[in-house]
C-alpha cells in the first residue's frame, strides 16, 4: 500500500536542505532528539502529575511509546506486502506532543481559556508551530512536510475505527482545529499508536497511584485485552496489524475496537475524571493562570525594551522572559504576535518544575538582606 502523494511533497522542506547518508525521516529524529522543547518533555506531566516519582510516565516516556509502537505497526504491515516508511512513522510519534503544556491536558485547557476568542490553543497545533517556528530561537527544525502534518493531524482525544490518509496537500499554516486527518499512512498509524500507548500506560500508574484496583478494570477488558500495558499494547497492535493488512485501511477489528472504546470510556470515567486528579486540576490551573496574568501585565508595561527586563527585575522570571522575547524578536516582528500569542508559547514551553518556581517567585518574597 503507498501513500497518496509523491515523495516530493512528502520529503520537502520550508528551507532547501541537501540531504545525507542518514535519509529525510532519520534526520528529521535526530532534529527532534537534540531540540531543547523535546529534552523538556521528560519534565512535563503526562497524566499524573508526581515529579518526584521516576516511576511515573512523564511526557517524554509517552512519546517514545508512541514511537515504538509506530514503528512495530509499520513493519508487521511491510511483512504483508505494504511499502510503509519506519522512520517517518518514528519521527511523527518523537515529535507529535513537542507543543504540549506543562501539567499535561489541565495546562493545555486553561490555556484555551485564556486565549478564548483570540486564537486556540491546541496541542496539536502548537507542536507544528514549535517544529516549524519556535524551536532554534525562532528558526524552527526545519522537518519535512509528512513529519509535520503527521504532527499536526496525531489528534490523540480521536476514537475513530480506521482511518485513511488525505489526499490533499494540505496548507499546515491554516490548519487551527482538529479535524484534519494525515496525509500519510505513518501518520495515521501514529494516531492510533497515541492510543495505544496512553491507554494502558495509564491504568498501571493509576493502578500504583491507588486511584483504582485492577478489580475496578471490567472483567472483559481483562480478559480479551490484557492486564498489564505491556498485554494491552501487543493485543491492540496485533490486531491492528491483521485487520489492516488487507483492507487498505488503518484500523481495529469490529471486536477489538468495542474493547478497545470500552477501555477509552473506563479511563475517561475512572481515572481522568478522578476526583483526586480534579483537585490537582484546579491547582495546576491557578500556576498557569497567574502566570499568564503576570507576564501580560509585564509585557504590556515594559514592551520591546529588553534591557530593563534585566535592569534590577523584581524576579529571575522577568529576566528569563526578557531574553526570551529579545532571542525571539526577529520572528515575532515577522509574524506580528501580539502579547498574548508571546507569553501563551513562553507558558506553553514550561516544564512542570519552572512554572512551579517561577510562580513562587512572583508570589513569594525573597527576604530582605541586611548587611
Amino acid at each position: 500500500m503507498k501513500n497518496p502523494l509523491s515523495e516530493a511533497v512528502y520529503q520537502k522542506r520550508s528551507k532547501p536542505r541537501e540531504e545525507d547518508i542518514r535519509g529525510p525521516y532519520f534526520r528529521d529524529q535526530t532534529a527532534i532528539i537534540h531540540s531543547l522543547p523535546f529534552r523538556r518533555l521528560k519534565h512535563k506531566t503526562q497524566v499524573f502529575f508526581a515529579p518526584e516519582n521516576d516511576h511515573v510516565c512523564t511526557r517524554i516516556e509517552h512519546v517514545l511509546h508512541v514511537a515504538t509502537i509506530a514503528e512495530t505497526i509499520c513493519k508487521g504491515l511491510n511483512r504483508s506486502g505494504w511499502e510503509l516508511v519506519e522512520d517517518l512513522a518514528f519521527a511523527i510519534g518523537l515529535g507529535h506532543d513537542l507543543g504540549h503544556a506543562p501539567f499535561g491536558h489541565s495546562g493545555e485547557r486553561e490555556l484555551e481559556r485564556l486565549n478564548k476568542g483570540s486564537f486556540p490553543f491546541r496541542h496539536e497545533i502548537n507542536s507544528y508551530r514549535v517544529a516549524e517556528h519556535l524551536a532554534n530561537s525562532g528558526e524552527g527544525l526545519n522537518l519535512t512536510w509528512a513529519v509535520k502534518d503527521g504532527i499536526l493531524c496525531h489528534n490523540g482525544e480521536s476514537f475513530e475505527k480506521t482511518l485513511t490518509p488525505s489526499p490533499q496537500e494540505k496548507d499546515l499554516e491554516k490548519i487551527v482545529d482538529r479535524s484534519s486527518v494525515p496525509s500519510t499512512y505513518e501518520g495515521c498509524i501514529v494516531r492510533f499508536s497515541d492510543k495505544i500507548a496512553y491507554l494502558g500506560r495509564d491504568i498501571e500508574d493509576a493502578i500504583a497511584g491507588e486511584l483504582i484496583s485492577l478489580d475496578d478494570v471490567p472483567e472483559r477488558i481483562r480478559r480479551e485485552i490484557g492486564t498489564t500495558n505491556g498485554e494491552i499494547i501487543n493485543t491492540l497492535v496485533i490486531d491492528l496489524i491483521h485487520h489492516s493488512r488487507d483492507s487498505g485501511q488503518i484500523g481495529f477489528s469490529e471486536e477489538k475496537y468495542d474493547l478497545f472504546r470500552m477501555l477509552s470510556d473506563f479511563n475517561y470515567d475512572n481515572i481522568y475524571r478522578n476526583r483526586i486528579l480534579s483537585r490537582y486540576e484546579k491547582y495546576c490551573e491557578r500556576i498557569i493562570r497567574t502566570l499568564y496574568e503576570y507576564l501580560m501585565e509585564l509585557i504590556e508595561s515594559i514592551g520591546e525594551d529588553y534591557e530593563r527586563y534585566a535592569t534590577d527585575p523584581e524576579t529571575k522570571l522577568d529576566r528569563k522572559f526578557g531574553h526570551y522575547l529579545e532571542r525571539m524578536d526577529s520572528f515575532y516582528r515577522s509574524e506580528g504576535a501580539d502579547a498574548a500569542r508571546k507569553v501563551t508559547d513562553y507558558i506553553a514551553g514550561m516544564t512542570d518544575g519552572y512554572a512551579l518556581e517561577a510562580v513562587r517567585q512572583i508570589t513569594l518574597p525573597e527576604p530582605i538582606e541586611f548587611p
